[in-house]
């Protein structure tokens, strides 16, 4: 039997070997000259690699039961303690809708407050709360309403939607497993079609349903295939005429507020605009819990920079940082990742700039703040099937938990691109400015433009044509792909509008400047809060050794729901008075406290509080009467000290604020010996 380490480097092979292929895919799917036979044979060959490593996974479980995730246990905690509950559970539900219950309101509100505080405050960012109603026209020129389709059809007589591929690729299963002794080239002819499914276009995919005779719940044929946009479409105002939608990301509301946040930041550049709010996404088949929804919270960070100059001003100060880091060439070769310093990433070319890598280095910070487990993180550069054309990096941080790795913080250098389509849409110059300390010469194209041929091809349009020519006139880098089109062929297409040789004419010359207008890049880390607040669930979910019935849930104490519990040792109204004097101290210092004066063992209450993650509590017994000490009790290692009621605030307050260590509390008051149960 292979050792864990053998099994886990044969995975890691086969994961390379797997993206290799699933790259090879997906550029097979997007060329119209690929074979389909070709298509079928590549995709079958990763079906094979996926089988082959899941089963290694398996016997890697099964030769460590131990680090097995329990998750059946998990998921009956997280619903009994309600942390996470079905949206309309009485209703019956709805998929891809959850609830937060008290605990995990109260977690995620601690969360989002350090995610300012590390973000929004250590980088003095712009913070801003948009409108989630979006108007069409904005989402049309970012290009969503182009993207995030699907194909569906409907059945004729209840109207009900049903995703096109999926109804097909059903189909055939049902087919092969009623008809087992089926021959092998019939079988691989259904299994070829099959694994076209979510190439196939609308008339290709509408054939295929007919041809299997795939029928509508109703009993009637599908309605004809269509393309279903995964964003949520709704009317602004009463007439219905303004179309609108709920955002599928929060980036758009700072983009085109650009002009008016560089203003508010006195013209300095590079600077950084963040917000944090609610996203929609009408996904078809919401799965894997809060992992893929239809509602959920984002943070995002727009740090906006000269493209000519990535530096950071704070990179020194995280460029020791080590990240796990899982790049391009590594996923297409060895399957493993490198442990390497943010700092040495950067200097080599792996991470594409200084920002983008000090943005990685500040999220591996904050995940390691609030307690995720930094042997579970990592970060996967896309590969370049996977980037968008405008895009100069890509890095996902990846949390692992029982669904595998999943992304769940984006870092993407989107280049100039985003500000540059709203700029041209509204014809509003999304630029900033570089100030010289010296005069620079730039060379630069002087135009001359015949008014009266521009005014009778674009009349009233001639002066954001000409406009749009002295833009790009103001740099000869610029200029001169116009100017070889015109000499060439006579004519060029500038932001849409055609314009001939006769219209224009220029000179090359140079002037001096003292200032450089540009179009600023983009650095985006994009946080799904719901996927980070599941992985935390998950990293802090444990269950005791010595009792596999006690469950903890060890949230550090500055993101825990609640901070301290008080309990009394006895009902007496003496010890009592005590316990509520302790807990609106304890309150009053802005610190949520549970107070469980229930007649249940003291050990049973101490495991109520591990289950919802309280990190302390304290206990009032009868030596509190006569001398004024309680003990506190640590969550995880349950030893508890002895200390004057008078300190539990302040000593609470510091471990919240992590100005205080278990190790140096338990140095400073007698430790005491207290049975559980």
């Amino acid at each position: 039997m292979p050792s864990a380490d053998e099994l886990q480097d044969r995975i890691d092979a086969l994961n390379a070997q797997i993206t290799k292929q699933g790259s090879l895919v997906r550029e097979l799917k997007k060329q119209s000259s690929s074979n389909a036979d070709d298509i079928a044979s590549a995709v079958e060959q990763l079906k094979k690699l996926k089988i082959e490593a899941e089963t290694l996974r398996k016997q890697k479980e099964a030769a460590d039961p131990t680090k097995a995730f329990n998750r059946k246990v998990f998921d009956e905690l997280i619903l009994r303690k309600m942390f996470i509950v079905p949206s309309f559970e009485i209703h019956g539900g709805v998929k891809g809708l959850f609830d937060l219950g008290p605990p995990a309101c109260a977690l995620k509100a601690a969360m989002v407050d350090v995610w300012r505080k590390h973000f929004v405050l250590a980088e003095s960012m712009l913070e801003m709360e948009c409108t989630c109603l979006t108007p069409e026209i904005v989402l049309k020129t970012s290009g969503h309403v182009e993207r995030f389709t699907d194909l569906m059809v409907k059945d004729p007589v209840s109207g009900e939607c049903f995703r096109a591929d999926k109804l097909l690729e059903d189909v055939i299963d049902e087919l092969l497993e009623a008809n087992p002794d089926m021959p092998n080239d019939e079988r691989e002819e259904h299994l070829r079609v099959q694994r076209q499914a979510d190439a196939f276009s609308p008339a290709e995919l509408d054939e295929q349903l007919a041809k299997y005779g795939c029928k509508a719940p109703s009993g009637e044929p599908y309605g004809a295939s269509f393309p279903f946009n995964l964003m949520f479409k709704t009317s602004i105002g009463p007439e219905g005429t303004s179309v609108g939608y709920l955002r599928p990301e929060t980036a758009q509301g700072l983009f085109v507020n650009f002009r008016r946040l560089l203003d508010a930041n006195a013209q300095k550049m590079p600077f950084a605009a963040a917000q944090i709010g609610l996203g929609f996404r009408n996904e078809i088949a919401p799965r894997s819990g809060l992992l893929r929804v239809r509602e959920f919270c984002m943070g995002e960070i727009e740090h906006f920079v000269n493209p000519d100059d990535k530096s950071h001003p704070n990179f020194s100060t995280v460029a020791d940082k080590e990240l796990v880091l899982f790049g391009r060439d590594d996923q297409l070769g060895s399957g493993k990742t490198k442990t390497i310093s943010i700092g040495d990433a950067v200097a080599t070319g792996l991470v594409n700039n200084e920002t983008l890598g000090y943005f990685m280095a500040r999220t591996q910070l904050f995940m390691e703040r609030i307690g995720m487990d930094p042997a579970r993180l990592r970060f996967r550069q896309h590969l370049t099937t996977e980037m968008a054309h405008y895009a100069c990096d890509c890095w996902d941080l990846e949390i692992q938990s029982s669904y595998g790795w999943v992304e769940c913080v984006g870092h993407a250098d989107r280049a100039c691109y985003d500000l540059d389509v709203h700029g041209k849409a509204t014809k509003t110059p999304m630029v900033a400015t570089l100030k010289l300390d010296e005069a620079r010469e730039v060379e630069v194209a002087k135009l001359k433009f015949d008014r009266k041929a521009l005014g009778k091809t674009f009349k009233a349009d001639q002066r954001v044509v000409s406009g749009a020519l002295e833009t790009l006139a103001e740099n000869w880098t610029d200029f001169e792909p116009i100017a070889s089109a015109l000499e060439t062929e006579g004519k060029t297409t500038v932001d849409g509008f055609e314009i001939t040789k006769e219209m224009v004419s220029w000179t090359k010359t140079t002037k001096k400047v003292h200032e450089i207008k540009f179009t600023p890049s983009v650095i985006e880390p994009s946080f799904g809060m719901g996927r980070i607040l599941y992985s935390l669930l998950e990293h802090c979910f444990y269950q005791r050794d010595a009792d596999e019935q006690r469950c903890v849930m060890k949230f550090k104490p500055a993101v825990a729901p609640q901070k301290c519990a008080v309990l009394p040792i006895s009902s007496g109204d003496e010890v009592n008075a005590v316990v509520d004097e302790i807990a609106a101290e304890l309150m009053d210092s802005d610190m949520a406290t549970r107070v469980d004066k229930s007649t249940a063992s003291l050990g049973r209450r101490y495991a109520r509080a591990d289950e919802i993650g309280v990190p302390f509590a304290v206990t009032v017994d009868f030596d509190t009467l006569a001398d004024g000490t309680v003990t506190l009790r640590e969550r995880d290692s349950t030893t508890q000290i002895r200390l004057p009621k008078a300190d539990v605030t302040r000593v609470v307050f510091d471990f919240v604020h992590g100005r205080l260590t278990w190790e140096e509390a338990t140095a400073k008051y007698p430790v005491v010996q207290v049975k559980e149960d």
